[in-house]
């Protein structure tokens, strides 16, 4: 019995010691749990292959920052490289997630794809070689779809590039409204008609023959079927042609690009005389990463409306004039004999000193029943711009648009005002400007005022649809609304300026006219006045 018993602890007590050193075999095999794998935004060098195309295609991919611990999905912006580039374009050399962040107020959270683009134009080839817009709707975008949390339909994707992206960044949606609803054209590298037939034979050949047939040929025989087929210039003439309908179209380029900004603003005439709804920028820059970095807070912002189908803001917010000019430093004025009258704004620090002050002329074409409120404001923003030093301290001469106001006249204005403030009497130190018809009258006198002003300021100058400028060392401010009626105007005398090489600044803004878009223009040409008042090295 004692022997039974002492056997059976002696074999519970070993079993008990062999599991016990099981289970620290167990514990001791047991692998650590691996390191959490850090989330990383920005995937590089990613790749799908294309079956189309026969071959790997790479890719990057920007994650919103909400996308780790989440679940929910986001829309998708598709990004564009320019010629000669890669996928790397827009991380590499534009620092795209920096400036993102930067500007994440402006937008929504968004998946951001960077796909290799080649120097396709992203279209297909002319003779079906290399069908690279078939590889992207095709292929990528359901790639895309498939691998991340996208929402997958056309109004959550929007395409934007710049240069040959730009491009793409029209012609993707254009040409495939179902597969995506919006796009942001950044200073789109393309040609008009003109502009194609004048290309020098070996650009043709290798960059627009390539890729829209027709290398070798000259004239005419360059505007191929094809080309036809994939210009804007052209297609979207095309009676039943819908490409445009429903697209949320976003445009910008700088007005010191070399040709771009003249196709650019050929293209926004061509949907205005269409009526085709969109949005035109044109602003001070180049065809640099600094002008599209400018862009991109309103560019953003456009996009973010459209993936929520929030209508786009018809107008800017609204520039404040600034507190009422002093009475005092208001003084009303008539030219003898002509009945004419206008007011001379005196600046601040005037009254109470003997230097002399440059020189504004503003031919002010007002609203019936609102002269009064328009010209304090006009006087008001002024002497706002010239307390915050944006433009130096200035005589300012508002001459109310008149019947009977002529070259002659103006002249004798500018006489007796010299003669009777202190003024400094050079005409590098004297601007001219003027507003809707009184614009007009402006542009018409300008080049006979020549030895008189060194510059002339339009604001949605209701000009003849041939303006032009010639044989004038005037300098011209043009600014206008990109839903004003004198588009066509404005694109007319632009070209003359550039042809005839007369300085310019060209401004075409968010809005529709009206006395506030006008004030918001005055606000924005404040550094071409500066420039321009004070000329003294002139």
């Amino acid at each position: 019995m004692k022997i039974r018993l002492i056997t059976g602890i002696i074999r519970i007590f070993g079993l008990t010691i062999l599991l016990s050193a099981l289970a620290g075999c167990k514990k001791e095999s047991t692998p650590p749990p691996p390191d959490p794998v850090p989330f990383v935004r920005l995937l590089e060098n990613q790749s799908i292959h294309s079956t189309v195309l026969n071959r790997d295609m790479r890719y990057a991919v920007l994650l919103p920052k909400e996308y780790e611990n989440s679940t929910t999905s986001f829309p998708v912006v598709f990004l564009l490289h320019g010629y000669g580039e890669t996928e790397t374009g827009w991380y590499k050399y534009g620092n795209f997630p920096y400036y993102l962040d930067q500007f994440e107020a402006e937008t929504v959270p968004m998946i951001y794809v960077m796909p290799q683009g080649f120097n396709s134009y992203y279209v297909n080839k002319y003779n079906g070689n290399y069908p690279y817009m078939d590889f992207f709707v095709e292929e990528l975008v359901p790639a895309i779809d498939s691998l991340y949390r996208t929402f997958p339909d056309a109004q959550s994707r929007a395409v934007m590039g710049y240069s040959m992206g730009g491009y793409g960044a029209m012609i993707l949606p254009m040409k495939n409204p179902d597969v995506f609803k919006t796009s942001v054209v950044l200073s789109m590298s393309f040609r008009t008609d003109e502009q194609y037939l004048a290309e020098p034979q070996n650009v043709f050949n290798s960059q627009w023959g390539a890729i829209f047939g027709g290398s070798g040929t000259s004239g005419t025989a360059r505007l191929t079927n094809y080309f036809k087929e994939y210009s804007p210039f052209h297609f979207l003439g095309t009676a039943g042609d819908s490409s445009f309908q429903g697209l949320n179209l976003f445009i910008d380029c700088g007005d010191d690009e070399e040709t771009l900004s003249v196709t650019n603003d050929a293209f926004h005439d061509t949907l205005r005389s269409l009526n085709i709804k969109h949005e035109y920028r044109m602003r001070n820059g180049a065809h640099t990463w600094s002008y599209w970095h400018s862009a991109l807070p309103e560019a953003l912002k456009f996009i973010a409306f459209a993936v929520q189908q929030i209508p786009y803001p018809a107008d800017p917010e609204p520039v404040d004039p600034g507190l009422p000019v002093p009475a005092e430093r208001l003084i009303s004025e008539e030219l003898a004999e002509t009945g004419i009258t206008f007011t001379v704004a005196l600046p601040s620090t005037y009254l109470a000193g003997s230097a002399l002050f440059p020189l504004v002329i503003f031919v002010h074409d007002r609203t019936t029943g609102a002269e009064n409120e328009e010209s304090q404001n006009l006087f008001s923003l002024l002497n706002s711009n010239m307390i915050s030093s944006k433009i130096p301290e200035s005589l300012v001469v508002e001459i109310p648009l008149q019947e009977n106001l002529n070259q002659e006249i103006l002249q004798q204005i500018i006489v007796q005002v010299k003669e009777n403030y202190r003024t400094i009497n050079d005409r590098n130190q004297t601007i001219l400007a003027g507003n809707k018809q009184a614009g007009a009258l402006a542009w018409e006198l300008a080049v006979g005022l020549s030895g008189d002003i060194n510059a002339c300021l339009l604001f949605d100058a209701n000009l003849p649809v041939n303006a032009s400028a010639e044989n004038t060392e005037i300098a011209y401010y043009l600014d206008i609304c990109d839903n004003s009626d004198n588009y066509k105007s404005y694109h007319s005398l632009y070209l003359s300026l550039r042809e005839n090489e007369i300085p310019y600044e060209y401004r075409v803004r968010q809005g529709t006219p009206s006395h506030q878009a006008f004030l918001n223009g005055v606000y924005t040409s404040a550094g071409f006045m500066k420039d321009h008042l004070n000329n003294k090295s002139k």
